[in-house]
């Protein structure tokens, strides 16, 4: 599986692809010149239960860490993933 990075100037998203077919995406928004928030992470129903999710915020995390950037996480299953381990605090806000 890979991870696409969608970048647009107000906004961007990350998009999981396994062979050829969309998996699932996770959408952020600027919030400003150094921080995203995540407001979407959707993970379809055929690829359900294979770490999609995690993979997608991950990649976030990655992005932001490259960037000196820190995440809002609006959406609530993001929220979850990073607060509920300790190597994430460096990035959230």
């Amino acid at each position: 599986m890979k991870i696409e990075h969608i970048k647009a100037p107000e906004k961007g998203r990350f998009d999981a692809v396994s062979k050829d077919v969309k998996a699932g995406t996770m959408s952020y928004t600027w919030s400003g010149e150094s921080r995203i928030t995540i407001v979407h992470t959707e993970v379809y129903s055929e690829f359900k239960g294979e770490g999609v999710g995690k993979k997608l915020v991950f990649e976030a995390v990655e992005f932001a860490r490259q960037e000196n950037l820190k995440i809002i996480p609006e959406c609530s299953y993001a929220k979850h993933v990073l607060q509920s381990d300790d190597t994430f605090l460096d990035v959230l806000i």
